[in-house]
């Protein structure tokens, strides 16, 4: 018994350590994508967010039932296509949605739905048939579901407020625009909680000039 009770505290030991690990991991990840989207010059994202996707890809093949690395991954691999632009984005596109995706059908709550709020935002921004798979239906749908798991989240009020702002719904999206202002800050994500911030306040100030 005694014997077995050592057997078990260890594996208990070991289980945290991985759990530690891939957590430490994921704030890495987070902490460098909001370094290069917010901090570094245009002209250098590009390649950043390249090394960056590389990176994410072996880890999320080291965890292949976490949800959380396969949003990661869509979330680098679509920023990633921002920063690259043109029709050589589109395969990115692509392989950011089928990570979301894939997410979604391990667990759609996980890191608050952010695999909805991604994917929701892919979809209203990339362009529709036959270039690639934008969608406002899609969109919307993705985006009030992340809106459902999250209400108060600065991510998802602040996606659908910019997607009501491309649907010609100015009113509305101020409403989701300024609850996503007054979010609670994330402690452990200071950077990207400014980043988001900055571009919040820039479709207010454009919602206020019009």
């Amino acid at each position: 018994m005694k014997r077995l009770l050592v057997v078990m505290a260890v594996a208990l030991w070991a289980s945290a350590a991985v759990a530690d690990e891939f957590a430490d991991q994921l704030l890495s990840i987070q902490h460098r994508w909001a370094e290069i989207q917010y901090q570094l010059p245009e002209k250098q994202r590009e390649a950043a967010f390249e090394q960056l996707a590389a990176e994410v890809t072996s880890w999320r093949e080291a965890h292949p039932q976490r949800a959380e690395a396969w949003i990661w991954q869509g979330i680098v691999l679509s920023t990633y296509a921002g920063a690259k632009g043109g029709l050589g984005a589109l395969s990115l596109v692509g392989d950011a949605r089928e990570a979301l995706e894939q997410a979604l059908a391990l667990d759609e709550t996980a890191l608050a739905g952010s695999a909805h709020t991604s994917l929701g935002s892919l979809y209203y921004q990339v362009p529709g048939w036959p270039l690639s798979f934008g969608d406002d239906e899609e969109a919307q749908n993705h985006l009030q579901a992340a809106l459902r798991l999250n209400p108060d989240g600065i991510d998802p009020n602040y996606f659908y407020g910019d997607y009501l702002m491309q649907q010609g719904e100015p009113e509305r999206a101020r409403t989701y625009l300024e609850r996503a202002l007054l979010a609670p800050t994330r402690p452990d994500r200071p950077q990207a909680d400014a980043g988001r911030r900055q571009e919040i306040q820039a479709r207010l100030d454009e919602l206020m000039a019009r």
